[in-house]
């Protein structure tokens, strides 16, 4: 998705699993001010299909989408906070600022409790089963119903939101991906961690966004005192805890995202040669 005109732009990073329309929330109100770009990752949505699903092939994907648009804001969602960090460490001439949504952090897996650990692994695994027998599409259509009751009153463009949504998880390749991805968030810990013990932040400005709900106290506290660490390491970098929100501020908590991402745009604007 793209919309918008006003410079520099501002592209959308997704959590894992999810595609570019999961921003339809936000993104009307974000391409009234910017030029905004909301991508399918390979393997999801409209991208074409992946045979090796890796985080360094996700970071370089990115950073060549940034390579495309030119120096741009990055803003990631959960997986995609994690991503678009390690773009902006990679490609620090392309990031001109950085909104991170309640980012994952590889040193946030050891306050999962054991028991959702296993359940979300169940669920996962179970995820290409629900595909082949059918189940899985009535969950997007479930899905998409949520998302564009956000968006809009207006039952046409619901159902033009539902049905791209089913859209973007129709074949079993896409869906086996929501899996791929998930296991790599898993997985990458020791790769994520030399990439940041490697990297020097750019010095632009930087937001991070936690939420309040929906995580055990401990995997809570843990993942604002990982906020404020991620963000003491931007000369300009700012946690905000953001009320009575879930994991998907940008869905419960618009007004904040949309606050964040223009606050950084506009002072990026201003610092553009």
């Amino acid at each position: 998705m793209a919309a918008g005109e006003a410079r520099p732009p501002v592209v959308l990073v997704s959590g894992a699993g999810e595609v570019g329309l999961d921003w339809a929330v936000v993104f009307p109100s974000l391409a009234e001010k910017a030029r905004v770009l909301a991508y399918d990752r390979a393997g999801l949505g409209a991208s074409d299909p992946t045979s090796r699903l890796t985080l360094d092939s996700q970071v370089r994907d990115l950073v060549a989408l940034l390579g495309d648009v030119g120096p741009a804001v990055l803003v990631g969602h959960s997986w995609g906070g994690l991503l678009a960090q390690l773009a902006a460490f990679a490609c620090p001439d392309r990031t001109l600022g950085l909104v991170l949504i309640d980012p994952f952090h590889e040193d946030s897996t050891a306050e999962v409790p054991l028991a959702l650990r296993l359940s979300s692994s169940l669920l996962y695994n179970a995820i290409p089963l629900l595909k082949r027998i059918g189940l899985f599409d009535r969950i997007a259509a479930n899905m998409g119903r949520a998302l564009a009751e956000r968006c809009t009153d207006d039952p046409e463009i619901q159902a033009s939101i539902i049905e791209a949504y089913r859209a973007s998880y129709r074949t079993f390749a896409q869906v086996a991906t929501i899996r791929a991805e998930n296991r790599l968030a898993n997985t990458c810990t020791p790769e994520a961690r030399a990439a940041r013990a490697a990297s020097a932040a750019p010095d632009v400005p930087m937001r991070i966004l936690t939420s309040t709900r929906g995580k055990p106290e401990a995997l809570r506290r843990r993942s604002h005192d990982l906020a404020d660490q991620t963000a003491a390491v931007f000369a300009r970098g700012v946690h905000v805890v953001v009320p009575d929100s879930g994991h998907y501020i940008h869905k419960e908590q618009p007004a904040a995202v949309v606050e964040a991402v223009l606050a950084v745009h506009a002072q990026a604007n201003r610092e553009r040669p």
